[in-house]
């Protein structure tokens, strides 16, 4: 029964995503997009990567899928016009050719691969005591792969820089984002009012347990933002201005935390992001409790978009 679920799965995800790929209408595209998201959360489920799962069923699917919604939306004057140019059989015949071998390529590197497979499971198992930490996940991206989870934090933190660019000069310190209105009696306000109390306590649940279970800074980030970002479409709430002083101390504190624990690692444990003796896993916190705040409020300003309209 299992296997037979496992392969209607792996088939509808592959039909799924050649339909997102083929699929003219831009709104159909990302719809199917969403979609696709949320069945790869049940492919990693399946395959007992739960941490995985929920990364990318809130930012796979949900935020990546809302900013591909919202791309769409704007898109939609053009589209019409956009259609009529379509590509010659000769660059269509030459794109699925480069597509076939692609795909022919990792199918080769992939059956290619030594088995078993070399793997660092064991030497992680062996050493995650040290971190202090039960999550195998958590230790990896906090201790054996901490740069790797610091170079991360900042590019989330430059390309919603890459966002606000995009803004025209005259509204640049600005409000991101168009002002949405909705009616204050209708669904969308009352979930507004009903889900960013829930889903803060499930966010900060999924964050604290991150350390011992399934969980973390950015799965409970993600939710946060998007719990602001429910707010703001119900017209309950409004973004900041890009100026604020504060907004931009809450985006970089948690990677200047972080790197300046890292730093201190080089005089109290001999190397760049590296934690003194029994004082890991409270380093550890320290460092995510800084990264949840500012990843979910650059999450959220990903979203929202560059700034486009005054302050006032």
């Amino acid at each position: 029964m299992i296997e037979a679920f496992n392969v209607g799965l792996a088939l509808l995800v592959l039909a799924l995503a050649v339909w997102t790929v083929v699929a003219r209408d831009t709104f159909a595209a990302a719809v199917g997009f969403v979609a696709y998201g949320m069945l790869l959360t049940l492919v990693w489920v399946q395959l007992q990567g739960v941490d995985v799962a929920l990364i990318e069923g809130a930012i796979g699917g949900g935020l990546t899928g809302a900013m591909l919604i919202a791309a769409a939306s704007r898109l939609r004057p053009t589209e019409a016009a956009a259609r009529t140019e379509r590509p010659g059989r000769a660059m269509r015949l030459a794109a699925a050719l480069v597509a076939i071998c692609v795909t022919a390529a990792l199918a080769a590197a992939v059956l290619a691969l030594p088995d078993p497979a070399p793997t660092l499971a064991r030497a992680t198992a062996d050493n995650l005591p040290a971190t202090g930490v039960g999550n195998p996940i958590t230790g990896v991206l906090m201790a054996f792969r901490a740069m790797d989870t610091l170079l991360e934090s900042i590019v989330v933190l430059f390309a919603m820089i890459g966002v606000w660019s995009l803004g025209p000069d005259r509204v640049w310190g600005g409000r991101p984002g168009r002002l949405h209105r909705a009616d204050p009696d209708g669904i969308l306000a009352w979930l507004a009012r009903v889900l960013p109390p829930v889903g803060i306590v499930v966010a900060l649940y999924i964050f604290w347990i991150g350390a011992d279970h399934p969980g973390g800074k950015f799965q409970g980030a993600s939710i946060l933002a998007a719990m602001w970002l429910l707010a703001v479409m119900a017209g309950l709430a409004d973004a900041p201005p890009v100026s604020r002083a504060w907004l931009r101390f809450v985006l970089i504190a948690g990677p200047i935390v972080f790197i300046a624990i890292g730093a201190a690692g080089v005089w109290t444990a001999g190397a760049f992001l590296a934690y003194p003796d029994g004082l890991a896993k409270p380093l550890i916190k320290v460092i995510e409790w800084a990264l949840l705040p500012s990843l979910a409020v650059t999450l959220a300003l990903i979203l929202a978009g560059a700034p486009e309209r005054p302050e006032r």
